[in-house]
């Protein structure tokens, strides 16, 4: 099986990369969020998709029951809280890992922006 790798200039300067038109957020419960995404690389079954995402402040629900999600924070502040009540913050430069399973919310504090890598079930 061949292999190919993603170009690395595509992942240049995240926090300045064109992601395309904000809409509003589906999920959004307070704060009339707006978001954004590009995908960068999605895997030829689209089990696997990486790009940036970005959002405006407010607070959403979020639900990966058929995914897990690695999300690298490139700007911005945000609390995310797990349905059992356990939060953390984060800000640039963080990691955090979303087990298949997981469900929660997010609060943003400032427009946030992300670097994501999304696994679906399969």
């Amino acid at each position: 099986m061949e292999t190919s790798l993603i170009d690395p200039s595509t992942f240049h300067d995240l926090a300045k990369a064109d992601i395309g038109a904000f809409s509003p957020k589906p999920t959004s419960i307070e704060g009339d969020q707006l978001e954004a995404a590009r995908s960068f690389f999605q895997s030829p079954d689209g089990s696997v998709d990486i790009g940036i995402w970005e959002c405006t402040p407010g607070r959403f629900t979020a639900d990966r029951t058929n995914s897990s999600e690695i999300c690298h924070i490139i700007s911005g502040r945000v609390e995310v809280s797990r349905a059992d009540g356990e939060m953390r913050e984060l800000g640039p430069g963080d990691l955090l890992v979303l087990p298949q399973g997981w469900k929660g919310e997010w609060r943003i504090h400032e427009t946030t922006r992300k670097l994501y890598m999304i696994q679906s079930a399969g």
